[in-house]
C-alpha cells in the first residue's frame, strides 16, 4: 500500500530532478566550453567533446535524480512514518547520518 501512496512523490521528484539536472548540466558545460554541447545526431562533431558532454550530462542526471529520490523517500517517511522501499537489516550509526 505504501508503494502506491508513494508513487506521486516519486513521479514529482523525478520530473523536478530532470529539470534541475538539465540546468546543472548547462551550467557545468558553460564552464567547460563557450559553445552549445554537442549532440549525438550531429554529423560533424568531435568524438572527444561528445564523450565529455555525455559523461557530464549522465553524471549530473544520476546525481540529481538519486538525491531527489532519497529526499522524497525521507519526506514521505516523515509524513507517514513508513519508509517506501527496502531497508538494510542492520544499519550502523555512521550510515544513518
Amino acid at each position: 500500500m505504501s508503494k502506491l501512496a508513494y508513487m506521486p512523490f516519486s513521479i514529482g521528484s523525478g520530473l523536478l530532478a530532470g529539470l534541475v539536472s538539465r540546468r546543472a548540466f548547462a551550467l557545468v558545460w558553460g564552464a567547460v566550453e563557450d559553445s552549445a554541447p554537442p549532440q549525438p545526431e550531429q554529423r560533424a562533431v568531435a568524438l572527444r567533446k561528445l564523450v565529455l558532454a555525455l559523461a557530464i550530462e549522465g553524471a549530473m542526471l544520476r546525481l540529481v535524480k538519486g538525491l531527489a529520490d532519497h529526499g522524497s523517500r525521507r519526506g514521505f517517511a516523515q509524513l507517514t512514518g513508513v519508509w517506501p522501499g527496502e531497508q538494510r537489516e542492520q544499519e550502523s550509526p555512521s550510515e544513518t547520518a
